[in-house]
């Protein structure tokens, strides 16, 4: 069988081993202690920003809002009394009936109540705040992990996760690239984003699509790699934090490669070559240098021109000088010179 070398327009890319990360991870914990009475959702559930997770008893916050009510309610009187009191005793002593040390105590006393209710009304909207962290809702959309604290248990403030949450809704996917690549990314970054695909391995669904947003700002001295990351949506959930994936960033387009089919070159001691067909059905063997590979295609540097004819199967079989028998995918003879080899 035979390719015809074509010009097209091929990628620029760079492949890479990537691993997903979570957008956003967020650990869980109680605000204060106390036992637990529900846990509101399953193992592995989806939950929105702002969606019940767990219920704490409320009953001794309860009972501490109303105690600091009262004080407040308590405290407000006697400062209103004493405020009365030190207004009179002013005017008392406008009229030369108080004397002014007994006035100064007199408000001094009032002033102390005022603060007194200032310290109340703290109090009471801490014991508000202490109720309301007997509820706890989930701080950002995304997928519940095991729960490590099962309902019954007694809760401390700040003690250990009840429950991860992961965002995966977009997602990360991190990876490193040679360094030797850090100028190119650069350069193209400039001039737009860069997309870069995902790949998981051993699934034939389509690759998912993303766009780089970072990139590290010291290369790693140990691999002499850099590291990047990269964006998805991530619609579908396939991308799974802790996933390893294949990647590839694609930096440009190259117009005007010379591409012929990978199977046409053959790697020998002296470098790579393919076998052409010649106008008179003969083939020779001709040096090429090829860059790289992308989707099956080989793209060439130098050593063949647009249009001519490659030999992509029953290489093995061939010399140069030897005529061939072109043959089309069907494995029939195609019109043109016979010859000793099938090609």
């Amino acid at each position: 069988m035979v390719d015809k070398v074509k010009l097209k327009t091929i990628p620029v890319e760079v492949s890479a081993i990537g691993n997903v990360e979570a957008y956003s991870t967020v650990s869980v914990k109680a605000q204060v202690a106390g036992p637990l009475l529900t846990a509101n959702f399953k193992e592995g559930d989806f939950v929105r920003k702002g969606q019940l997770l767990f219920k704490i008893d409320e009953e001794p916050f309860q009972t501490a809002l109303e105690q600091a009510q009262a004080a407040l309610a308590r405290d407000k009187a006697v400062a209103a009394n004493n405020r009365i009191q030190a207004d009179r005793y002013k005017k008392l002593l406008g009229e030369g009936i108080a004397p002014a040390q007994q006035v100064e105590s007199m408000v001094s006393t009032a002033d102390s109540a005022d603060a007194v209710v200032a310290a109340d009304e703290a109090a009471v909207k801490a014991a508000k705040l202490n109720l309301r962290y007997c509820t706890i809702t989930s701080p950002i959309d995304g997928h519940t992990g095991s729960l490590m604290v099962q309902p019954g248990n007694l809760v401390k403030a700040s003690d250990v996760a009840m429950v991860v949450i992961n965002q995966i809704n977009p997602v990360y996917v991190d990876f490193t690239v040679p360094q030797t690549y850090l100028s190119d990314i650069k350069k193209f970054m400039a001039q737009g984003k860069l997309s870069v695909a995902a790949e998981i391995p051993n699934d034939t669904s389509a690759s998912e699509q993303g766009v780089l947003v970072f990139v590290d700002n010291a290369v790693d001295p140990a691999t002499a790699t850099i590291r990047l990351k990269a964006t998805f949506q991530n619609t579908r959930d396939r991308l799974w934090p802790g996933l390893f994936v294949n990647v590839v960033l694609r930096l440009s387009e190259q117009r005007n490669s010379t591409v012929i089919s990978a199977q046409a070159v053959t790697t020998t001691p002296d470098g790579q070559s393919v076998y052409v067909v010649k106008p008179d059905g003969t083939v020779e063997s001709r040096k090429v240098v090829s860059t790289r590979t992308i989707a099956g295609a080989a793209v060439i540097e130098h050593g063949l021109q647009e249009g001519e004819t490659v030999v992509i199967d029953g290489q093995l079989r061939l010399v140069p000088g030897a005529r061939v028998d072109i043959k089309n995918a069907h494995g029939e003879p195609a019109t043109g010179p016979a010859g000793k080899s099938g090609a």
